[in-house]
C-alpha cells in the first residue's frame, strides 16, 4: 500500500503546487476557479475523449466539463477467462482551478459485467455502480497557443466498484503531448506508467503505455481520429497492441458528440465500442 500513499502524496502536492510555478504568460494567469474566465475569452473546446491519447489542455478557470461514455462495451479474454462488460455513462466531471491546473472526478454510474471460467465453464453476472477516480491535470507548455503543448496527469483510482468484485486501488502517471502541424492535422503522443491490478490474482503489476494519434477534419464539423498504442506488462512480461479509430462531431461550440472503437491485435487484447458526449459548462 505504501505506493499508493505515494501516488495520494503527489496528488495532494500538484494539487497545492503555488500558480506562479506553471502559470503561462497570458491574461489567462489571472483567472481562478472563483474567477471564472469570461465567456468571450475562453479557449477553443478540447476534450479527453474520444481516443486513449488525453489531450494536454486543461478546462478554462472557473469552468465545468462532462466527458461521459453513453455506452461501452468491454471484451477481455485472459488464459482463465473471457469478461463482457457493459458500462453506461462512465463519466469524467472536469473542474478548472487555475488558467493552468484542473481536476478531474471520474465515475462509473453503472456496470454490469459476465465472466466465464473457461475451464468449468462457471459463469457469473454481476452489476452496480463502478469506481471512482480522481485525476489532476496540470499544462506545463501551450495551454493558450503555439504548436506545441505538454501535461501531466496523475490519478489514482479508488475500489468503489459493486460489479467488479476484484477490484482493488489503482494509480499511476499519464504525460500527453499534442503538435500541431501544417495542414491543421493534429499528432498526438502519450507516454504513461500505471500501478495496475493483475487481471486473474489479486496481485498488482507495472504497467507502461505508449499512444500515438492523428486527427484532421473529415468534414466541418466532424474530425476523424486514428490512433495506435501498445502496453507491456512489466511483471508478465507481456505486449498488447491496439488500433482504434472514431469519430467527433462538433454539434456546438460547448457540445461534441463521438463514437469509435479500440481493436486489441493479440487474442488477449482486449475488444471496446462506444458511444460517447462531451459538454462545458
Amino acid at each position: 500500500m505504501y505506493k499508493f500513499h505515494q501516488i495520494l502524496l503527489l496528488l495532494f502536492s500538484l494539487f497545492y503546487l503555488p500558480v506562479q510555478s506553471f502559470a503561462q504568460a497570458t491574461p489567462a494567469a489571472s483567472f481562478s476557479l472563483f474567477h471564472p474566465v469570461p465567456k468571450a475569452q475562453m479557449r477553443d473546446m478540447e476534450t479527453d475523449r474520444p481516443d486513449v491519447t488525453e489531450s494536454p489542455f486543461t478546462v478554462d478557470a472557473g469552468h465545468f466539463q462532462y466527458e461521459t461514455d453513453f455506452v461501452r462495451v468491454t471484451r477481455e479474454r485472459s488464459e482463465q477467462s473471457q469478461t463482457n462488460t457493459l458500462l453506461i455513462n462512465q463519466a469524467n466531471l472536469k473542474i478548472g482551478l487555475t488558467g493552468s491546473t484542473a481536476i478531474q472526478i471520474g465515475l462509473q454510474s453503472f456496470g454490469r459485467q459476465k465472466e466465464l471460467d473457461l475451464a468449468s465453464g462457471e459463469r457469473k453476472v454481476s452489476s452496480g455502480i463502478g469506481d471512482v477516480t480522481l485525476r489532476i491535470k496540470q499544462n506545463l507548455v501551450g495551454n493558450d497557443d503555439g504548436n506545441f503543448a505538454l501535461a501531466i496527469l496523475p490519478y489514482v483510482k479508488f475500489p468503489s466498484s459493486k460489479y467488479d468484485h476484484q477490484s482493488r486501488f489503482e494509480g499511476g502517471m499519464i504525460v500527453p503531448m499534442l503538435f500541431k502541424l501544417p495542414g491543421e492535422w493534429n499528432l498526438g503522443l502519450q507516454v504513461q506508467a500505471d500501478r495496475l491490478k493483475d487481471a486473474d490474482a489479486q496481485a498488482m503489476h507495472t504497467e507502461f503505455l505508449q499512444a500515438l494519434t492523428l486527427s484532421h477534419a473529415l468534414i466541418k464539423g466532424m474530425d476523424g481520429i486514428a490512433e495506435t498504442y501498445y502496453t507491456y506488462d512489466l511483471k508478465a512480461h507481456q505486449w498488447s497492441n491496439f488500433l482504434n479509430a472514431s469519430v467527433q462531431v462538433e454539434a456546438s461550440k460547448d457540445f461534441k458528440l463521438d463514437a469509435g472503437l479500440n481493436c486489441g491485435l493479440q487474442k488477449t487484447a482486449s475488444k471496446q465500442y462506444f458511444i460517447g458526449a462531451s459538454c462545458r459548462f
